[in-house]
């Protein structure tokens, strides 16, 4: 009898309990005025047909492009191509580009002879970057290459690459020929036409081009447009619109004379042992096609600019010619890394003294920088800071006789990969590659962008380890 009460006690306390936590959990957000007030707004402004509806067809619409995109991408994969292009003549044997995988990480590359390229993209909105390679310039058994990192759009590389390496190309076969003929230079006409480079009149748009393989003409085929005057480096667009005045309308349009500068006399770049003295002669034409290209830019207010890097090779003799941060670099026999340029940077005291005695100055924003924009103190175009020459286009020349170090390899490589690699890291990462397709290039390039490269990136190689050094 005892135990039946008990358990009746516990059936009723029980019943009780449940009851009042029943009470509680329904009854709490219907009376208490902070659950309704809130409830009421949900279904007033939330939970109400044309809401709900909108909201339904945002979701749809956003999925679809989502869908599209993929898809578009995919189809664009399956349809891509490998680009090839015709043979080009003995005096302009340029690039060749062959474009894969998803188009923000697209490749470009090379192989010839012994020379390898491999370029990518990376994680930079567009390819700025340029290369050339011109192995035995129409006979004369001098080889260039060359490595152009463009900045703020595309204009300034193409023009590098199409004007200044076409007027090289043209002087090194004039110079050539006279030397053939073993013209004594004091006997040459003086009126020699002018170089390319400085006797046309200064063009009011980009020159067109020639037909011939190039990377524009790729690049464009893969959906990238080219416009004068587009800037697409992200850091320079936020720098240039962080200014109170657009840069780019800061600089007046200079007024130029129609009569043509004449070029230096054509016998001052042969030595008297009847060579080529390269140094001067590519620090004339630099010079000469910055010149130009900062004139055309102007009429377009385009504020792009360009590194040059250029190695030419005569037999043993390498001449390097460097302006701004694209780098070269030499492995020896020993296997050691010899510079083969050094960097033009702001923060270095004689750029800075140069900068600032110029009435600019060099701040630090991530890294050091012209006038807080430019990474670089030294570029072909980037007009607004030309005109008060807070950069300048002069190249650094740097002599090498090969026979002396009997070099394994060459590379030369936009400053994409140097953010990664210190030179000795780059001669020993190559050095264990050279028996791959493109004698590590490639490797490189892909390591380069994993270790987290943000930049474009394009590494040139010589291979010389075959080459017999007497």
């Amino acid at each position: 009898m005892e135990d039946e009460l008990e358990d009746r006690i516990f059936y009723q306390t029980y019943i009780s309990h449940m009851k009042l936590l029943s009470k509680f959990a329904v009854g709490l957000p219907l009376n208490s005025s902070c659950f309704s007030y809130i409830w009421r707004l949900i279904r007033f402004y939330i939970i109400k047909p044309e809401v709900v509806l909108l909201t339904l067809f945002l979701v749809i619409i956003f999925m679809y492009i989502q869908a599209v995109e993929v898809w578009s991408r995919s189809l664009v994969n399956k349809l891509r191509l490998s680009v090839s292009s015709s043979i080009p003549s003995k005096s302009q044997k340029l690039q060749y580009f062959k474009v894969t995988g998803d188009f923000d990480k697209s490749s470009w590359e090379l192989k010839e002879g012994n020379v390898a390229v491999f370029a990518v993209q990376g994680r930079r909105p567009k390819m700025e970057d340029r290369f050339v390679v011109n192995e035995n310039i129409n006979g004369t058994g001098v080889h260039l290459y060359a490595v152009f990192d463009g900045h703020g759009g595309e204009f300034a590389a193409n023009y590098a690459r199409d004007n200044l390496i076409n007027n090289l190309n043209s002087r090194i076969i004039e110079l050539k020929q006279l030397i053939s003929k073993g013209v004594d230079k004091n006997n040459i006409n003086k009126q020699t036409p002018p170089s390319p480079a400085v006797s046309k009149k200064l063009p009011s748009s980009p020159p067109p081009l020639e037909k011939k393989p190039s990377f524009k003409k790729y690049v464009t085929e893969e959906g990238v447009r080219k416009q004068s005057g587009v800037i697409t480096d992200p850091f320079l667009l936020e720098k240039l619109d962080s200014l109170p005045r657009a840069i780019t309308r800061e600089v007046k349009l200079s007024r130029t004379s129609s009569a043509p500068i004449l070029p230096p006399d054509i016998t001052t770049y042969i030595e008297t042992n009847s060579t080529i003295n390269f140094g001067k002669l590519v620090t004339d034409e630099v010079l000469a096609a910055d010149r130009l290209l900062v004139e055309a830019a102007k009429k377009t207010m385009d504020v792009a600019g360009t590194t040059v890097l250029i190695a030419l090779v005569e037999g043993s003799k390498l001449i390097v010619a460097n302006v701004g941060d694209s780098r070269g670099v030499m492995c020896d026999f020993k296997g050691r890394a010899i510079p083969l340029s050094f960097d033009h940077k702001p923060q270095q005291s004689r750029e800075k003294k140069r900068i600032e005695e110029a009435g600019g100055s060099v701040t630090f924003n991530g890294v050091w920088r012209v006038a807080g924009i430019l990474a670089t103190s030294r570029a072909m175009g980037d007009y607004p800071l030309k005109d008060k020459k807070l950069v300048i286009a002069d190249p650094d020349i740097l002599t090498f006789d090969l026979s002396d170090h009997k070099p394994q390899f060459l590379i030369l490589a936009s400053d994409g990969l140097w953010d990664t690699f210190s030179n000795e890291e780059a001669v020993s990462f190559i050095k264990s590659r050279l028996h791959e397709p493109h004698f590590g290039a490639k490797s490189i390039t892909l390591q380069s962008y994993y270790r987290g490269s943000l930049d474009n990136i394009t590494v040139l190689i010589i291979n010389l380890s075959k080459h017999s050094w007497v």
